[in-house]
């Protein structure tokens, strides 16, 4: 399949070190960058087709990444050592310190992908595959793949074929293929995402997370994460947390001495009054009125 990316992207304050390093494949090409960042240095990129970022070196501490224009630096997350992003979705980038870095970039036709997935998983959980973001910092044998997948687009040695095959070896090990029995959850969250969200929210004594936190929890985009929790729980994140909220305040109410300014305070509301309003909209009754209830119970 002749194919060349298709991808809008500037960056300021990044310089290129080396001369890039680049090669062609069925469906698929590869770059090999390496790169010198400045303090404050800024970056966009969307492309039309999936990729997949693959860093050499551990830039968490000095690189952020949001999904969302205007979100960096306050709801941004550390950039992590691989990532894949699906087509479509936009990053920008952020750096805070000047660092060099160098890392592989494989941009892939949707068409191949699904071509190399479907005979093994399904065409169903090869498209939603393909729809799910991944960005994971413990790469282990990925980083292998791609030293090797590296050495071969500088200096081709074999058949194409086993470039390739590194490239899908890459993609089985870093792409979130859902399981057979689970292909229908399509565009939801998985029981296991879900189970790991409860988990860390019961873990906070407010109950209170920016999406962004809420996304990262899981490993997804906050773009994605938006779309495919409301598809998984029916709620926003935000009324979803704010019943995790009300919740909790029934058992501070039923079980504590507090106040319903002290409980709002503790929950993080801005005031009583904003607490109540939450807690009526959700129960049907103000925070005094149900503890009463509960009393005379």
């Amino acid at each position: 399949m002749s194919f060349w990316h298709s991808m809008v992207w500037h960056t300021e304050g990044i310089r290129v070190v080396a001369p890039v390093r680049w090669r062609c494949l069925d469906g698929l090409v590869g770059a090999f960058w390496e790169a010198e960042s400045q303090p404050g240095a800024r970056g966009y990129y969307l492309a039309d087709d999936p990729r997949i970022m693959i860093f050499f070196n551990d830039v968490s501490s000095r690189i952020r990444i949001s999904n969302r224009d205007g979100d960096l630096p306050e709801h941004s997350r550390p950039m992590t050592r691989a990532v894949y992003v699906p087509a479509g979705v936009p990053m920008w980038t952020s750096s805070k310190s000047a660092h060099r870095f160098s890392h592989l970039n494989l941009h892939l036709h949707r068409d191949r992908l699904l071509r190399f997935l479907s005979p093994s998983v399904g065409s169903s959980a090869a498209q939603t595959a393909l729809r799910r973001p991944v960005e994971i910092q413990d790469v282990g044998a990925i980083e292998t793949l791609a030293g090797l997948l590296v050495d071969e687009i500088s200096s081709p040695s074999k058949h194409a074929v086993y470039a390739e095959s590194l490239v899908g070896s890459i993609v089985s090990g870093l792409l979130d293929i859902p399981e057979h029995d689970s292909e229908k959850a399509g565009g939801r969250l998985t029981q296991a995402q879900m189970n790991k969200l409860v988990s860390r929210m019961d873990s906070l004594a407010d109950c209170r997370m920016s999406v962004a936190e809420m996304a990262a929890t899981v490993g997804l985009s906050e773009s994605w994460f938006a779309n495919v929790f409301k598809q998984t729980t029916g709620k926003t994140p935000l009324q979803w947390q704010l019943g995790k909220r009300t919740d909790l305040a029934k058992e501070l109410l039923r079980e504590s001495d507090l106040t319903v300014a002290g409980i709002a305070a503790q929950l993080g509301f801005s005031d009583q009054a904003h607490f109540t309003k939450v807690f009526r909209q959700i129960t049907g009754e103000t925070p005094a009125a149900w503890r009463r209830m509960q009393q005379a119970r």
